[in-house]
């Protein structure tokens, strides 16, 4: 994946799984709630992926 879709995909994943988290609070669903915890660190790590993948591309095109 590219960086652009990496950076995307973790945003994604980071505001879907804060929604589930959300949920699962308020209708007292702990299975729902970390469910979204799991794919907000996901989207976390994705993000992060990309920023390395931008920043190591960046060091390259230095050279």
């Amino acid at each position: 994946m590219s960086e652009l879709t990496d950076k995307i995909k973790g945003a994604v994943n980071e505001t879907v799984g804060k929604a589930k988290q959300a949920i699962g609070r308020e209708s007292n669903d702990p299975r729902l709630e970390a469910e979204g915890a799991g794919q907000e660190a996901k989207g976390n790590v994705q993000t992060t992926v990309g920023k390395a993948k931008g920043a190591v591309k960046g060091a390259i095109d230095k050279l």
